[in-house]
């Protein structure tokens, strides 16, 4: 191999690299004659390259010298088994870890060359009317295929031209491409890479590796944002876009009114279609959301040049409260600059509004939305309550939900070092559950724990200076004592390993000091290839083996031991066996013990249905969804698959024509994930389009009439601060809605 590259090196001119191989065989194949005994050499070394472990070593990076890998469904993921805690456990090999320092943006994505490789290696089978990836497999009943493991092959949720696209970008049409994936995906900054794969999954090649279709996409977006005014061609291609022959520009004003509950992906998405299609919106949300600076979204705003003017590093990004899940669900894997592309697509239109901190059923109710003139209601409210397990001391100190772990972490600003925000987090941590925000919040915990011990040292050191350490520490009980000395200890010890690696010019080892205490496991009472996250995003699954996590195979938890204190010290769990006649699972006798200093359930979410509860007479129920009723009043049950022959997201229609529809998580065909969400919002808008042109508009109040009235209601301001007594300050808000 070396003797080849030096040769090779020597024809060349040049080093060895893809690039400059490539080129410089295309021209010698201009005149293969002339240049046969090199291109023998070429020939040769690609060989090498391709087949030797040291070849494939020298270019592990790059596209050119490597093939296609055939697919085992039941071995996705190159892992190793490891003894812990007296268990067998699932990791990555040592030497494949990425070693992740805080919460900045852990994956980038592809850059041009490998997305170009990727769209190159689609076939383009849209020409055949072959392309799965958007419409999905079909066997021979019309049905969608399943995966190996039974999941429905249905392709891309929102129907998205991939094919299409993948030809536009490899011949070099940065424009072009995204232009195709806006005329069914608009909003496509909210999917791609690290959200959604059901195309990936679908694709044509089912025995080797699929085409990248996510990453591809997200390289169309990034490269027209990079453009100068990229953000304002993007903005341009999901308002006028010459390629979408149904709807190519925004239709004229229809001047009905449409009141959006929730601001995720489902709500903004639907928020956009319905602009799009010349109603006004009003989109609510629970959570408080923060406002843009002016320069970007206030009236008059400047056209934006460079869209790294909008960026920040998600370390320090303050959390905004905009995007429901996409906000405080999804972690940095995926960069949430995003959200705010995606808020100024829908704040600078004139047609929009958006209020947070408002409570639908509290603050504002169905009946105070129609009295305001509202045409029409859509609840996009997303996941409710999680799972609460029922076993002893299930609700013990260290033990906590998954998903209020991560809205905690994420919106509390407990990740960052400048933060007074605390949240306590001990090691070992056990994770409980299969699913993708097991998978998360695996991840954050173990980002997380360093963060919080150098905090709390750093915050330390500064009281004891202040005051005396004897007297921070006179200040404690015997728990509060325990646990700040074992946070002392362990951030002296990564304070320490941080010090030594600059001194040696190396990666600090603080993920192995992490393993050392405990790390973080999760438990699963199945085996890793039946857990959702495996079957329906492995990608995901095996980024978060990067990052150090180790995966306890069938165990399912029975109870959590405390200490003196009441705190988890452990958590107890039934071995399970997979029964290979049959498929089914038996429980066995054995109880086994994993050490957990902190327990996060991540067992599963709700539909978010209290509205169903708290006013029966206006929300009727179906089992754990809100109860589908068809364009004439009938009740109906949905299909519970993401591209359902009927879309049935009407949940009331009123005798004067006026309805309330459901969107996304809490709908039964759309719940699941976020490309999911917005399928419901694609799908769902024409029904509410069609239901709002049977009826005149309820009120003739212009929108900006509207928007004021809203704005004085729901926008909480500070009316007065007056100073009670030297400790004591009282502070006036006016909320007439609150």
């Amino acid at each position: 191999g070396a003797a080849l590259e030096r040769r090779l090196e020597a024809l060349l001119g040049e080093p060895v690299s893809e690039l400059a191989f490539a080129r410089t065989v295309m021209d010698w194949l201009d005149d293969e004659a002339a240049h046969e005994e090199a291109l023998d050499l070429a020939m040769n070394f690609a060989a090498w390259a391709l087949h030797s472990l040291v070849g494939r070593a020298r270019f592990a990076d790059g596209v050119l010298f490597k093939l296609p890998r055939k697919s085992d469904p039941e071995h996705l993921i190159a892992l190793e088994t490891v003894s812990r805690h007296g268990q067998d456990m699932l990791r990555l090999p040592v030497d494949h870890l990425r070693r992740r320092e805080g919460f900045a943006l852990t994956d980038p994505g592809m850059d041009l060359t490998a997305a170009l490789d990727h769209a190159n290696y689609c076939i383009f089978c849209h020409n055949q009317g072959k392309d799965s990836c958007r419409k999905g497999l079909r066997d021979k009943e019309g049905g969608f295929k399943p995966s190996p493991f039974g999941a429905p092959l249905i392709g891309c949720p929102l129907e998205e031209r991939v094919s299409e696209m993948n030809l536009v970008k490899s011949r070099g049409h940065a424009i072009g491409a995204l232009a195709i994936i806006a005329v069914d995906n608009p909003l496509v900054a909210a999917t791609g890479h690290r959200i959604c794969n059901d195309c990936m999954k679908a694709c044509i090649y089912q025995k080797q590796e699929p085409v990248d279709i996510p990453q591809v996409e997200t390289r169309s977006l990034k490269d027209v944002l990079d453009l100068p005014w990229g953000f304002e061609v993007y903005s341009l291609l999901t308002r006028w876009n010459p390629l979408d022959f149904a709807r190519p520009l925004p239709k004229p004003s229809s001047g009905r009114k449409v009141l959006v509950v929730g601001l995720g992906p489902a709500g903004f998405n639907l928020a956009h279609h319905l602009m799009n299609d010349g109603h006004g919106v009003v989109g609510i949300d629970g959570l408080k959301i923060e406002p843009l600076p002016d320069e970007f979204a206030a009236p008059g705003f400047a056209p934006l040049h460079d869209v790294n003017a909008l960026y920040e590093s998600l370390d320090d990004r303050i959390m905004a409260g905009f995007g429901g899940v996409a906000e405080y669900g999804i972690t940095v894997r995926w960069n949430k600059n995003f959200l705010k592309l995606i808020r100024l697509l829908l704040e600078r239109r004139e047609g929009f509004a958006m209020y947070g901190g408002v409570r639908f059923g509290g603050t504002m109710t169905a009946e105070d939305a129609f009295a305001l003139g509202f045409d029409h209601i859509a609840l996009a409210v997303g996941a409710g309550k999680p799972t609460v397990l029922p076993i002893p001391n299930g609700l013990a100190r260290g033990v906590r939900a998954a998903s209020d772990f991560l809205m905690a972490l994420q919106l509390t600003g407990a990740a960052k070092t400048d933060s007074i925000a605390n949240m306590q987090l001990r090691l070992p941590v056990v994770v409980i559950g299969g699913g993708l925000t097991a998978i998360d919040t695996a991840t954050e915990s173990l980002a997380y724990y360093p963060v919080q011990i150098e905090k709390f040292l750093a915050r330390f050191e500064a009281l004891c200076e202040a005051n005396g350490e004897d007297a921070v520490r006179a200040a404690w009980d015997d728990e509060e004592r325990e646990i700040a000395d074992e946070f002392i200890a362990h951030a002296h010890a990564v304070r320490d390993e941080r010090a030594a690696a600059e001194a040696e010019g190396r990666e600090a080892r603080v993920l192995e000091l992490l393993d050392g205490w405990g790390g973080v496991t999760i438990a699963y009472r199945k085996r890793l290839i039946d857990a959702p996250s495996y079957t329906l995003n492995h990608e995901e699954v095996e980024k978060a083996f990067e990052e150090g996590i180790r995966f306890a195979e069938c165990l399912s938890p029975v109870a959590v031991d405390v200490d003196d204190h009441g705190h988890a010290r452990a958590l107890r769990l039934n071995r399970q066996q997979h029964v290979r006649e049959g498929g089914g699972w038996i429980t066995l006798d054995a109880v086994e013990s994993l050490p957990a200093r902190s327990i996060l359930v991540a067992a599963g979410t709700q539909p978010n249905t209290v509205l169903g509860r708290e006013h029966p007479d206006c929300y009727a129920l179906d089992g754990r969804y809100f109860q589908a009723v068809d364009e004439s009043g009938t009740p109906v049950t949905p299909e519970r698959i993401a591209k359902p022959g009927d879309v049935r997201i009407l949940t009331s229609l009123r005798d004067d024509g006026r309805a309330l529809s459901f969107l996304g998580d809490v709908h039964p065909s759309y719940a699941g994930n976020v490309v999911k969400a917005m399928a419901s919002a694609k799908q769902g808008y024409p029904v509410i389009s069609r239901l709002l042109a049977r009826s005149e508009p309820a009120s003739a109040t212009p929108l900006n009439e509207l928007f004021a009235a809203l704005d004085d209601s729901l926008k909480a301001s500070v009316h007065a601060i007056n100073r009670l007594t030297p400790t004591i300050v009282e502070v006036v808000v006016r909320a007439p809605a609150a």
